[in-house]
């Protein structure tokens, strides 16, 4: 049910607070929640005021742009079950200089069956995360350390990318060498382990 302010209009107080935790974006469902039809929204887009990125995902205009702000806008579109992971995750973690082609997103199992037109950017993973494989990286989630070297492991990711993700997470005590065994048999298997 939409919650109005007090004198009867569209809270923007409560949009801004959902956007400000999403580097200035929001969804039309997160608008709609409070007190935005539809029709106000594509309004405030024809005046300036919002801009619309993609379908049913918005930005406000005179919010400062976020560093992450493509990422937040594709976390939207998975509707926020999306977890960055793989080599998108090794760069958010600052485990390795990659600087993948596209964005890595593992999308609950679920979601296996959905027909979704996925943007050209991002490679679909499937897999349920659970909550305490997930961390945070500014307003985006991500996989923790050792959930990603081993995801990469299972996906055959560039060894010499996992034995670098592994040489930093080693050095900055980020796991532990049991929590990545997937990981570190997978680089041994290229003469690149420790």
């Amino acid at each position: 049910m939409p919650r109005f302010a007090a004198d009867g209009r569209p809270n923007f107080a409560e949009l801004y607070e959902v956007a400000q935790n999403q580097e200035g974006l929001f969804t039309t469902e997160q608008a709609k929640a409070a007190g935005y039809s539809g029709r106000l929204l594509a309004h405030y887009v024809q005046t300036g005021k919002f801009s619309r990125l993609a379908r049913g995902i918005y930005r406000m205009v005179h919010f400062p742009p976020g560093e992450h702000e493509d990422l937040v806008a594709l976390w939207l579109w998975s509707e926020r079950q999306g977890v960055f992971s793989h080599e998108t995750a090794l760069l958010l973690l600052g485990l390795s200089d990659a600087l993948p082609g596209r964005v890595h997103l593992t999308l609950p199992l679920s979601w296996q069956g959905r027909r979704l037109k996925t943007p050209s950017v991002v490679a679909i993973h499937h897999a349920d995360v659970a909550a305490d494989e997930r961390a945070w990286s500014s307003a985006v989630p991500v996989t923790k350390p050792a959930r990603t070297v081993n995801d990469c492991a299972q996906d055959h990711v560039a060894p010499d990318l996992v034995a670098q993700a592994l040489k930093q997470g080693f050095e900055r005590g980020i796991f532990r060498r049991d929590a990545v065994g997937q990981a570190r048999a997978y680089v041994a298997t290229y003469g690149k382990g420790e």
